[in-house]
């Protein structure tokens, strides 16, 4: 697992879910002022923009995510992503953050598998930060943020090796393989099947600096080409086309990880669910043995869940087209029981095993220092920070 994967990931995350709450806020957007109470303005809209894209590219938060350290589980990144999204005067309420959070993996999901090289990853995380960059480019202050942000990330990723990039992308795709969100907009333009997953094309150019596929040749002892012969690729490829800008400022060339939504076609912040994983009868793996671990280390003292701070007063978006859509998410369980089938235990009615437990815990905590909080965990550090911003 690539210990370089978390900036990127937070960093195109964040780029996708300022991406939908400014298309969101320009389609509520009906009054250019504030003269109409309840009702998003311009001026709102860059106010929310500005509040979530400073407290996002901050140099202390900035500086602890850019640190070494393994990807967060996708509980933990949700919970910084919401807490990030109510920087602002702006407030999610649980059913639209779980829909925000899918469109969000689901899109960069997709920009990951088009991919055409491990390294081309910097590229659609720069084409994030390009569109970001113009989003505050009123406000001088926090675009040195970002411009400050994107000189540390060069500086950090441009020594990398071909190697290091290919295990950070597989690092990706193990933190995408269970979420198979279906997305209208995928749908629609067809690059995502019914089940969930995306069709890949088999056209197209090739990666900068790879030979077109289909032509075999054969070389002598000496070195000498003797013989050439071609074979069916079963795809029609093209040479490859230039290769992107990894400066601070300069043409990307792909158009992986730009603005995909436009105020005129809200129907592309909308997901649906897959079939329910509880409704096919196989012998996969039981997807929630992590759950289950990180229940019996809170039964064991080792972790809680940290309660999320009263919600400030201020503005309400919601991502659902009516109040009945709002309504059946909600009570469908959210982006969690999209992935994950529900097992319900109740731990506390064997008194035997609780005092086991209790046992068990006191033998991990002997000759052992508790720290001052017990309840921290990974993602506590950054969390902590957002709030003393």
């Amino acid at each position: 697992m690539s210990v370089r994967t978390l900036p990127l990931v937070f960093i195109n995350l964040g780029g996708e879910m300022l991406f939908i709450l400014d298309q969101r806020l320009r389609a509520q957007n009906t009054s250019e002022d504030n003269s109409e109470k309840g009702v998003w303005s311009e001026n709102d809209r860059k106010r929310v923009m500005n509040d979530i894209v400073g407290t996002m590219f901050s140099k202390p938060f900035m500086d602890e995510l850019l640190k070494p350290q393994q990807l967060y589980s996708h509980r933990t990144l949700k919970t910084v992503l919401t807490r990030l999204a109510h920087a602002s005067i702006m407030r999610l309420n649980p059913a639209s953050m779980d829909r925000l959070y899918e469109l969000m993996i689901m899109a960069f999901k997709y920009q990951v598998f088009l991919c055409p090289r491990p390294k081309d990853l910097l590229l659609i995380s720069y084409n994030h930060i390009d569109t970001i960059r113009e989003f505050v480019k009123e406000t001088p202050v926090i675009m040195n943020q970002v411009d400050e942000t994107h000189r540390k990330i060069i500086e950090v990723y441009s020594s990398l090796s071909e190697g290091e990039f290919q295990l950070l992308r597989q690092t990706l795709l193990i933190f995408f393989q269970d979420m198979h969100v279906r997305v209208s907009l995928f749908l629609k333009i067809q690059v995502q099947n019914p089940s969930g997953r995306f069709a890949l094309s088999t056209s197209g150019p090739v990666p900068h600096g790879i030979d077109v596929p289909g032509l075999i040749r054969t070389f002598d002892r000496k070195g000498r080409e003797v013989r050439r012969s071609e074979f069916p690729t079963g795809g029609s490829y093209s040479s490859p086309i230039k290769q992107g800008s990894f400066e601070l400022h300069g043409d990307r060339v792909i158009r992986l990880g730009m603005n995909m939504y436009t105020v005129n076609h809200p129907e592309e912040t909308h997901t649906s669910k897959t079939p329910s994983v509880k409704q096919q009868k196989d012998n996969t793996p039981n997807l929630l043995a992590k759950e289950e671990l990180n229940l019996l280390a809170r039964l064991m003292g080792s972790m809680k869940a940290e309660s999320m701070p009263s919600a400030e007063a201020g503005f309400r978006i919601n991502l659902f087209t009516t109040d009945q859509e709002e309504d059946e998410a909600r009570t469908s369980g959210g982006a969690e029981e999209s992935l994950f089938g529900v097992i319900n235990i109740q731990a506390m009615q064997d008194e035997q095993a609780a005092t086991e437990l209790a046992q068990i815990a006191g033998q991990f905590a002997e000759g052992e220092e508790l720290p001052e909080n017990p309840s921290s965990s990974k993602g506590d550090d950054l969390l902590a920070m957002m709030d003393d911003l």
